[in-house]
């Protein structure tokens, strides 16, 4: 199965990063996210065992995470391809750290790779036909989290759909 650990926004801010989606949609084109899957990655997995998958939903059940918050003031995108995202303007330490300790638990159960680099965002459009941020409207968001969750992803004719297999307490 399809795994990654994610952070996911309360209600409220999820509604307004869905029409931070729409304003991107109606400039750029492309494939809205939904406001369902709107998400911050921490580590994705890709195909795990079922078996793994077990001891992850243990592990994360089992997990305390320092509460944050995180400032999105960004808009950003990925052009080849086609991604547009709104983050921080700067890196967020404990959003750093989170993400490193993560992988420092993920990398001794021998699951996925780390990523060499690590821009936190959340995706609101993928393929986009023009990724042309300069005239969108100043953002500034707050997001406080306490949780994260493992979210197995399952890909058919409709797109991706996500299901919440575990959270940390919280």
């Amino acid at each position: 199965m399809r795994l990654f650990l994610a952070l996911v926004p309360p209600p409220e801010l999820r509604g307004r990063l869905g029409e931070l989606a729409e304003i991107a949609h109606a400039r750029c084109g492309g494939r809205r996210m939904p406001d369902e899957n709107l998400h911050l990655t921490l580590a994705f997995l890709g195909e795990v065992a079922e078996a793994q998958a077990s001891e992850l939903t243990e592990w994360v059940q089992g997990m305390t995470i320092e509460p944050g918050e995180w400032r999105l003031d960004r808009w950003g995108g990925f052009r080849r391809p086609g991604i547009v995202w709104v983050g921080g303007r700067e890196l967020n330490p404990a959003l750093a750290h989170l993400q490193g300790r993560l992988w420092g638990t993920l990398e001794s159960l021998g699951l996925g790779t780390r990523p060499t680099r690590f821009i936190p965002h959340v995706t609101l459009l993928r393929r986009a036909s023009v990724v042309d941020l300069e005239h969108f409207p100043s953002i500034d968001l707050l997001w406080s989290y306490n949780q994260l969750e493992l979210i197995q992803s399952r890909v058919d004719e409709r797109g991706a759909r996500y299901r919440t297999m575990a959270a940390s307490q919280g």
